[in-house]
């Protein structure tokens, strides 16, 4: 179905009363501001939480200029199923966007920002450069396949997609087209993380034993109320927010941020941190093209609950080329911790720590092996944008960074270790395993 992207004038007559946070713009700050004509027009798909810190990060850069977003949800506050304080949502945003361009407006080159339903006719407009996919997992796909068919470049939040399958298609689309991708893996462009990883690149730790990947426990019971079915609120188009996926009777607390917790939309906490600390430990391994010979889910433990169903514990044990051995497991401290013959090291957001200090000062010589450095990952886009070099996350390390978690989850289906082929991304003899693996049950009319 069509639909029309909203207009300035049609939202100021209904939302003027949505507050939005104040960006000074670079003239007040004394920087020149880039022409137009210089400018990445980007649109931004899926306007909750990340969607928002996302837009707010793009406006910030000078050579960006957001011209369209996207969103099913009218108008939204997330944590509250009734607030008076919308935040979240089509319209916060388009007003976000308009007040910050508003001293641009009377030299007439700014255009203004329009605010669309369908993904599909934000990706079709020609003067769009490049897409933010911040949308539940089970979008992520659908909606970079149509922007990279599009002809856009696209920066995708992790996991780069809900369901392996989808992973496949994207890699593909994106070498086919030649795009510049990034996954919002935003880890790589932070320095203790790096710092970690190139120590580990140039052996200091020794030949690497084992790879402890720490991530959140899942939830046993609904983090908010109500969290029985209730009346669909008449800001939200649910049948699309559904899309592909099952569409489930609408319970707020399986709403919002918290669909991650239900396999129809999100996969836990295992997959939505696998895409970050696993995707560091690959970093660290020099796996980023590769992946593990064998996986298997040990202690899974399950909700409460029917409104959540992917697991509460979880340990998923894999190896790797060499004899590597991993575990990804919420028993773990959170974060990576790489063990070898010579000593280990362990980092996460808030630390960075080693059997040899010396090893993670920051302005040490780790050796002959440097890591790409980006300490902005929106920015590392934007670059790419410009000078088409490859990202620090494209589409392919995001995609195997992922897969010992969708390999998990068959392993946990079906009851045994799995043995796999990285080269091939095939289950090895096993059929059942492999077609559980690549399979899809995409919702009419929405395919791949």
């Amino acid at each position: 179905m069509k639909t029309r992207p909203i207009s300035r004038r049609c939202f100021l007559g209904t939302g003027a009363a949505l507050a939005a946070p104040l960006i000074i713009p670079a003239s007040v700050l004394g920087r020149t501001p880039i022409p137009p004509s210089q400018r990445i027009n980007l649109g931004i798909v899926g306007l909750g939480g990340n969607g928002m810190s996302s837009l707010k990060n793009f406006l910030a850069h000078e050579d960006v200029q957001v011209v369209a977003v996207c969103d099913v949800d009218r108008a939204h506050s997330r944590d509250k199923s009734r607030s008076n304080k919308f935040t979240f949502g089509r319209e916060p945003a388009l007003r976000l966007v308009e007040s910050f361009y508003a001293e641009k407006k009377p030299s007439g080159k700014f255009k203004g920002c329009d605010a669309y339903i369908d993904f599909r006719e934000l990706c079709a407009r020609e003067d769009i450069d490049a897409v933010a996919v911040s949308t539940p997992d089970h979008w992520h796909a659908l909606c970079t396949l149509e922007a990279l068919r599009s002809g856009k470049d696209v920066y995708c939040e992790k996991p780069i997609t809900h369901l392996f399958a989808e992973g496949q298609a994207v890699c593909r689309e994106a070498t086919k087209r030649n795009a510049i991708f990034q996954t919002g893996s935003q880890q790589r462009s932070q320095i203790r993380f790096r710092v970690a990883a190139e120590a580990v690149r140039n052996g200091l730790i020794g030949k690497v034993r084992r790879v402890e990947i720490g991530l959140p426990p899942g939830y046993k019971n609904p983090l908010v109320e109500p969290s029985t079915p209730t009346a669909i609120p008449e800001n939200l188009d649910y049948d699309r927010w559904c899309g592909p996926s099952e569409k489930l009777p609408y319970v707020f607390a399986r709403h919002h941020r918290n669909w991650r917790w239900h396999s129809a939309f999100g996969g836990g906490q295992l997959m939505d941190w696998i895409g970050h600390h696993n995707d560091i430990a690959h970093w660290g391994l020099g796996m980023d093209q590769s992946g593990p010979e064998t996986v298997q889910a040990v202690g899974w433990t399950w909700p409460e609950t029917t409104v959540y169903n992917t697991p509460v514990d979880y340990e998923v044990r894999c190896t790797y080329p060499g004899g590597i051995e991993s575990t990804i497991s919420n028993r773990h401290a959170r974060g990576t911790k790489w063990i070898g013959d010579d000593g280990w090291i362990y980092v996460d957001r808030n630390a960075i720590e080693a059997s040899n200090r010396e090893w993670i000062a920051e302005k040490s010589n780790r050796g002959p092996m440097k890591l790409e450095i980006s300490l902005d990952h929106r920015r590392n886009f934007l670059d790419g944008i410009r000078s088409r070099k490859p990202c620090i996350a494209p589409a392919q390390t995001g995609h195997r960074s992922i897969t010992p978690g969708h390999l998990a989850i068959v392993s946990q289906t079906i009851g045994r270790k799995l043995h796999w082929d990285p080269d091939t991304e095939t289950v090895i003899n096993d059929e059942t395993a492999d077609q559980m693996l690549k399979s899809l049950s995409y919702r009419d009319p929405w395919a791949l």
